[in-house]
């Protein structure tokens, strides 16, 4: 099967780079599949799970990202993650006490800008409960 350089990538740190077969996330315009030679892209990633089938491994490697910008050339695509980590280490605890401080936060909102951070981040940990529970169920 042909395969396609992927680089991931956030402000701190490389998490991955290696060849792979597909990658799959969400995007501005909904969820997408990035094969070998797709078309040139640019997008916005939303909060969510990035897959990766990995050349020549079993199972798909999966991250959970806070967003970021997915660039995609024919055979090389880089995700540039906001914050990224890798699903094997995301811990549910600590998941819900960040969600639980984000409400905290909607409650005691004190302008508008403080409020939308506080979406912001109510919304990052609700998607990143969710791909725990995604991941519990798989095992």
């Amino acid at each position: 099967m042909s395969t396609m350089q992927v680089y991931v990538v956030s402000a701190e740190e490389s998490i991955f780079s290696g060849k792979a077969e597909y990658l799959i996330l969400s995007g501005d315009v909904g969820q997408l599949g990035i094969y070998p030679k797709h078309a040139p892209l640019i997008t916005r990633i939303k909060p969510g799970t990035v897959r990766i089938k990995v050349e020549n491994v079993g199972p798909e490697e999966i991250f959970y990202v806070a967003g970021g910008i997915l660039e995609i050339h024919p055979n090389a695509v880089t995700v540039l993650a906001d914050s990224i980590v890798r699903a094997a280490d995301l811990d549910a605890a600590m998941a819900a006490d960040a969600r639980r401080e984000a409400q905290e936060a909607v409650v005691n909102i004190k302008s508008d800008i403080n409020f939308a951070r506080a979406q912001g981040e109510f919304a990052a940990m609700a998607e990143q409960i969710a791909s725990i529970s995604k991941l519990l169920k798989r095992l």
